[in-house]
C-alpha cells in the first residue's frame, strides 16, 4: 500500500471551494490521487475529509455518515441560493415571530423529514447540475427526498428590527442541506429565511479537534493511515492468514454477523485488507486495498 495513502482532515477556510482544497492538497501530497467526501459550499468552513492515494476509494463509503454543523439562520429575508451568497428575493418582518413559534418550527424540521434541495445545488437533473440550470434562468424541478435531522438545537436568538438571527447546532444525515432547513424554517414562520454562516464540526468520527488548517498542513502534512481511518468508522474483522489471502485476491468469506454496512477486514499483522459487505451469509469485497 502507498505510504502516503490515508485521510487528511482539513479545516476548510471560507471562500474556498472543496475542489480548491483538493487542488492545494495535490500539491502538498505530491499526487493527483486526492478526493473529498461531502462537499462544503464556498461560504462554509470546517471539517472536510480528503482521501489520498488508495484512500480515495474509501470516500464514497465515508460520505454516508452523520454530520454536525454550527449554523446561523437569518429570518426575515429570503435569497435565491438560500444562503448569504445569493441575491435577496423577498423580505418580510420577523419581528412578530415569538420564541415559542420559532422552537415549534424547528421541532417540525427535526427527525425524519422530506427535504427539497436548494435550486442552486450540485444535484443532477437530466445529467446537468441544478446550479448550472438555475444560473441560466431555468426553473429547476427538484424532487424531495428523505433526510434525518438528529438534533436541531438553538444556542442563541438575536433580534434586530425586522430580522432575527438564530444560532443553532445541527446533527443530520448525509445529504441534508442546512440551507434548505433555513429556507423551510423561514417559510413555515411566514417571514422567509436563509443561512448566513455555516461551520461543519464533524463528519462521522472526524471532528474539528482532528482538523488542520491548510497553513498547518503546509508546514506538516498529517495523514491518518487507512487502517486507523477504517477502524474508527466501520466494524472491524480480523482474519487468519488463509482468509487474508482469499480477501487479497478478491475472494469472499463467510459472513461474521457484523451488519449490512461496510466492514473493515484486517490481516493478522493488523494491516488493512479490504472493505466488505455482508449479504446472504457471505462477506463480499467492496474495495480491496492490497497492492
Amino acid at each position: 500500500m502507498d505510504d502516503n495513502s490515508g485521510l487528511v482532515i482539513v479545516d476548510k477556510p471560507a471562500g474556498w471551494t472543496s475542489h480548491d482544497v483538493v487542488g492545494r492538497m495535490r500539491r502538498l501530497a505530491k499526487t493527483r490521487r486526492v478526493g473529498h467526501a461531502g462537499t462544503l459550499d464556498p461560504m462554509a468552513t470546517g471539517v472536510l475529509v480528503l482521501g489520498i492515494g488508495k484512500a480515495t476509494r474509501l470516500l464514497g463509503h465515508l460520505a454516508l455518515t452523520e454530520k454536525g454543523y454550527d449554523a446561523t439562520i437569518r429570518l426575515g429575508e429570503s435569497t435565491n441560493t438560500d444562503d448569504a451568497e445569493g441575491e435577496t428575493t423577498a423580505t418580510a418582518s420577523a419581528a412578530g415571530v415569538a420564541d415559542e413559534a420559532l422552537h415549534a418550527g424547528i421541532a417540525e424540521l427535526t427527525g425524519p423529514i422530506r427535504q427539497v434541495p436548494p435550486q442552486v445545488s450540485a444535484i443532477k437533473v437530466n445529467g446537468e447540475r441544478a446550479y448550472k440550470m438555475a444560473r441560466k434562468g431555468e426553473e429547476v424541478a427538484l424532487a424531495d427526498r428523505p433526510v434525518t435531522v438528529h438534533h436541531f438545537t438553538v444556542t442563541a436568538i438575536r433580534r434586530a428590527g425586522d430580522l432575527i438571527d438564530v444560532d443553532a447546532s445541527i446533527g443530520c444525515s448525509s445529504g441534508t442541506y442546512i440551507r434548505a432547513l433555513a429556507r423551510d424554517l423561514g417559510a413555515s414562520l411566514g417571514c422567509g429565511g436563509h443561512l448566513t454562516a455555516l461551520r461543519r464540526t464533524r463528519v462521522g468520527p472526524y471532528d474539528l479537534a482532528m482538523a488542520r488548517t491548510l497553513d498547518q498542513l503546509g508546514e506538516k502534512l498529517e495523514i491518518l493511515p487507512m487502517a486507523e481511518a477504517v477502524a474508527a468508522v466501520f466494524p472491524r474483522r480480523d482474519v487468519s492468514a488463509d482468509d487474508a489471502r482469499k480477501v487479497a485476491h478478491g475472494g469472499r468469506l463467510a459472513a461474521a454477523g457484523l451488519g449490512p454496512g461496510p466492514v473493515g477486514v484486517f490481516a493478522p499483522d493488523g494491516s488493512l485488507l479490504a472493505l466488505v459487505e455482508e449479504k446472504g451469509g457471505v462477506a463480499k469485497p467492496l474495495a480491496v486495498f492490497v497492492s
